[in-house]
């Protein structure tokens, strides 16, 4: 592409004024104007949003920049694909060395890094430099560091499609950018801002909570928590509003020196209660307020050292976080995980942290990503703002909006900026934002924005929530009163107040409550209570919340208009062992609550009960939740007291990055239709939700047979291909028994007494070789020299000898991963009960085993990229517990094998031999050349293996697609 005559005047004209404009006269804002704003017109953005569009859908945001202390602090240029941000844009004057100078880089680094942006750009138009924005910043870094590109003006005419190929509002759009900084990622320093920020403010929690504990030692644990989360909140949030210009730059810096910190700290904070009168600052009673005053951190004990050296961390040059441009999202995911953890006191009154017990239980904290909340939110609160105007009379003010597991506020805030930006659009668009003074004013920049009384507005009339977690509430109310603020400055505010006479924020207390959504004050009906039956951390968990007590008006008018969220995922078990009051509760009172039930399917079922007549429900669930036989009662509620609008099958796409489990986005409506229509889609990627191809069909057609799946066609290509699959093979169960290791009776340590059992002695009486799940891997298998006792009468069943001592399969039925794990067994091994037995139907009937049947055959299949694809969406019955799929006898019984001749067979059990055999040379290789060769043969044999099985089946190339897709 050759360069447009444009560019080469732009460049004529610095290279004719090169001289004058070295000098440091010409400043950032001239080259701004008549070189950076052209370059970047040249490459398609609307630099000056002549296309007219909505605040929220700007290509480009030209902040006002302010420099405070020698560093300017607000980034020059946002540029944005459909309002996200893909990248910033730093502009400096010429006389700026943009090649040596550490400070720019830097800044710019500080700024891209905490907003998570792969790249970001410096320049003063004589130097263009790109940047990697994912390697944290570190003070002592050389400008260089960090850097994919670097030219100057001169090569622009010869690097045009270089630059344009990348950067240009055509190469964003069409994935040319994200290919680009993928392709550039650095292989070392790329801790993202949420990683480095979790662990600045776990490392505050352990010095405050040891630090308070020794200083406090009549404080009891809970009292602890709540002192310092209260402390690091209160911190965090004054830090944020000095970075956006709201409070005066280095406030809680100066505090670093002198004595008595903590005093003088919270001297700040009745301050911020003056100014803010956000339940996060609130000390003195106040009438009206739904909350009652803190009482406990005033009177805290904390050593100036701990606090000194928080404040340290908080700023240039110890600090690489930019609180200016760190979002509600990436604060959001710092704090989930968070509050996965408790602080705990020792028998001395020493502070200790670990996971919570729900949390260890379940395998950990899972974030919900940004599109998906944008998802839900556009498919509820955007549906129920259709044909409504704006305004306290626009009959908006009138929606309540509620997530009933909040945790730390995502789909809250989601909510809430959906709102802000569609009264913002909605003002202005009337092309008359005069009228509306009272809820708009001008900002620096130009840009119309909504008045701090009118977000307040919207925030108290609009958005709701509950959480069980008093933390979690906190976090919540601290996220949605920083969204309050944000755009603001202490100018704007000020004006503002002076305005309006009235503090900046609201108290949040009568929308973000905590309480147990799933129970109500019935819990103590017909219950022998005296409280003696229940601990005091039982009672905590199970702190019944009355929701018509609580909302009185909104629960009197009907209920809460969208219910959205990523409610819980936690199995019957975890309940019956925490917190068996609870599951004796929710068998009783939901309807949800049979078989093996998980708590995700009850916050269904209380959203339907809080939903209004034509209430809008959506959450992310397992897509297990479409097909399981467990989740049928759910399916029958659905599907008879709702209309299903949408389906969103998100198999394709790795929703929770730590977790095993799929996903699918189910919307509903509960207004039911009886003509009503299903949406389904199967997006490939998360960009793919916001212009998703789709089918439709009738709910009536699951209606009429709810038993069956709601995954009519899997919602996605492979539906016909599983049909197809179905309709030529035998289930696996049709041909050999599938069945649990051993399982022992016996008392003693360990699972069901099973260690008491196991010896190392060969010689003992009874003893049988023995082999535990963590001993065989896919084709392979290395048993530790242990034998166990094998006494039948202290097992269950299965008792018969025969099951173990013949050749037969061994599969793991925990997996770490979505991947079947099978080899085969012809020593005749006992083994324990985390392995599944696969043996020819004909070994315990004694009869001749029948000819056709070859294992290894059978154990190609199990170990096929086919059969886990089968496994992975016809099947399996997933756990998030530990963050283990369970692939149990039941499941794997379903496991398919082709109907073929013993002639078809025998070419892919032959591969299986030689799979066998190379991983048991892999276990003696002992150079890293050998291990290499060899590693290089399996891979090949295991792919030819796939290939045979696609064979077997007949699949076409787009059928091969979609199972090898399914594997990424």
């Amino acid at each position: 592409m050759a360069a447009p005559r444009k560019l080469l005047s732009l460049v004529e004209k610095f290279e004719r004024n090169f001289d004058a404009y070295k000098t440091g006269h010409y400043n950032e804002a001239q080259v701004r104007k008549e070189f950076i704003d052209p370059l970047f017109k040249l490459l398609g953005w609307d630099m000056d949003n002549e296309d007219g569009l909505a605040e929220a859908y700007k290509d480009v945001i030209h902040e006002d920049a302010i420099k405070i202390g020698g560093f300017v602090k607000a980034p020059d240029y946002c540029f944005r694909i459909g309002g996200t941000r893909k990248f910033f844009l730093e502009a400096k004057k010429p006389a700026i060395s943009i090649k040596d100078d550490t400070d720019p880089a830097f800044q710019l680094r500080r700024y891209a890094w905490s907003a998570k942006l792969p790249l970001s750009i410096l320049t003063d138009f004589e130097e263009f430099a790109v940047y990697d924005c994912r390697v944290k910043p570190v003070k002592t870094d050389k400008a260089s560091t960090a850097r994919t590109l670097y030219f100057n003006y001169k090569e622009y005419a010869d690097r045009w499609d270089e630059i344009a190929s990348v950067f240009s509002k055509d190469a964003v759009l069409k994935g040319s950018f994200d290919k680009y900084a993928e392709s550039h990622k650095a292989k070392r320093g790329t801790a993202s801002v949420d990683e480095a920020f979790l662990k600045e403010v776990e490392l505050w929690r352990d010095m405050l909570a040891r630090n308070i504990a020794l200083r406090n030692s009549k404080l009891t644990q809970r009292e602890l928590n709540v002192s310092v989360q209260s402390t690091i909140d209160r911190i965090i949030f004054l830090r944020i509003c000095e970075d956006r210009r709201i409070e005066e730059y280095g406030r809680l810096m100066a505090l670093q020196n002198g004595t008595q910190v903590y005093q003088r700290l919270c001297k700040l904070f009745r301050d911020a209660d003056a100014r803010y009168n956000s339940g996060i600052f609130h000390f003195n009673k106040e009438k009206d307020r739904p909350t009652p005053p803190d009482e406990l951190t005033p009177g805290l004990k904390i050593d100036d050292k701990v606090l000194q050296k928080i404040f340290k961390s908080l700023y240039y040059p110890e600090s690489p976080y930019e609180f200016s441009v760190l979002s509600a999202d990436i604060l959001g995911q710092v704090y989930e995980q968070f509050l996965g953890k408790v602080i705990s006191l020792t028998s001395g009154h020493r502070a200790s942290i670990d996971y919570k017990p729900e949390v260890k239980k379940a395998g950990g904290v899972y974030y919900t990503p940004i599109y998906i909340v944008d998802y839900i939110v556009k498919n509820t609160v955007g549906k129920l703002l259709d044909a409504k105007k704006p305004g306290p009379r626009g009959g908006v003010s009138k929606l309540r909006i509620l997530d009933p597991a909040c945790g730390s506020g995502s789909f809250l805030i989601g909510a809430y900026q959906y709102l802000l930006d569609w009264h913002r659009d909605k003002y202005v668009g009337e092309d008359r934002p005069k009228k509306h003074r009272k809820v708009l004013y001008q900002a620096a920049g130009g840009e119309w924005q909504l008045t701090t009384a009118e977000r307040k507005r919207i925030l108290l009339n609009n958005i709701y929530g509950v959480d069980i977690d008093p933390q979690a509430v906190e976090v919540t109310k601290l996220s949605l009163l920083l969204k309050v603020l944000e755009g603001e400055s202490g100018e704007t505010l000020t004006r503002q107040l002076k305005m309006f006479h009235e503090r900046a924020l609201p108290d949040l207390g009568n929308n973000i409550k905590c309480g147990n959504s799933l129970i109500g004050p019935d819990f103590y009906d017909n219950r022998q209570m005296n409280l003696l039956d229940i601990d005091a951390d039982e009672q905590y968990r199970i702190n019944a919340f009355d929701w018509h007590a609580e909302f009185p008006e909104i629960m009197k008018s009907g209920g809460f208009d969208a219910v959205i969220g990523n409610p819980p995922y936690i199995r019957v078990r975890v309940f019956r062992d925490l917190s068996p009051y609870q599951a004796a509760y929710f068998e009783s009172k939901y309807t949800c609550a049979i078989h093996v039930w998980d708590v995700y399917l009850l916050f269904f079922e209380r959203a339907i009960r809080l939903a209004t007549e034509k209430g809008r429900i959506s959450f992310i669930v397992p897509i297990q939740t479409l097909h399981q036989p467990n989740c049928e009662s759910l399916r029958r509620l659905l599907l008879s007291a709702t209309s299903i609008t949408t389906i969103a099958d998100l198999s394709n796409i790795k929703v929770f990055q730590n977790a095993i489990v799929k996903n699918c986005v189910i919307v509903c409506e509960k207004d039911k239709q009886e003509d009503s229509v299903i949406e389904t889609l199967c997006p490939a990627k998360p960009e793919e939700l916001t212009h998703p191809s789709s089918s439709k069909w009738p709910q009536a057609t699951a209606r009429s047979n709810p038993l069956h799946s709601l995954k009519l066609a899997l919602l996605s290509p492979a539906k016909d291909l599983c049909d197809k699959l179905r309709a030529k093979s035998w289930r696996l169960d049709d041909l050999c028994y599938v069945t649990f290791g051993l399982r022992s009776c016996a008392k003693g340590k360990g699972q069901g007494g099973k260690d008491r059992l196991v010896t190392t002695e060969p010689r003992a009486k009874n003893v049988k070789p023995y082999m535990e799940g963590r001993e065989i891997c896919r084709y392979a298998m290395s048993p530790s020299k242990r034998f166990i006792r094998y006494i039948p009468k202290e097992m269950y069943s299965p008792r018969q000898p025969e099951l173990f001592e013949a050749k037969k399969i061994v599969s793991r039925s925990m997996l770490s991963k979505m991947q079947l794990v099978a080899t085969l067994d012809s020593k005749g091994y006992y083994v324990e009960q985390s392995l599944v037995c696969i043996i020819p139907h004909g070994i315990l009937t004694r009869a001749k085993q029948d000819a056709s049947l070859s294992l290894e055959f059978i154990l190609g299949m199990v170990n096929s990229r086919l059969e886990n694809f089968y496994f992975a969406t016809q099947i399996i019955d997933f756990s998030l517990g530990g963050g283990l799929v369970h692939a149990t006898p039941g499941a794997q019984s379903q496991l398919i094998i082709p109907k073929v001749e013993i002639g078809e067979m025998e070419k892919t059990a032959s591969l299986v031999e030689r799979m066998l055999d190379l991983n048991k040379k892999l276990q003696k290789a002992k150079t890293e050349h050998d291990k290499t060769v060899l590693k290089r043969q399996i891979d090949s044999t295991d792919r030819q293996i796939d290939n045979l099985v696609y064979e077997l089946y007949g699949l076409t190339k787009k059928e091969i697609a979609i199972v090898e897709e399914s594997a990424k």
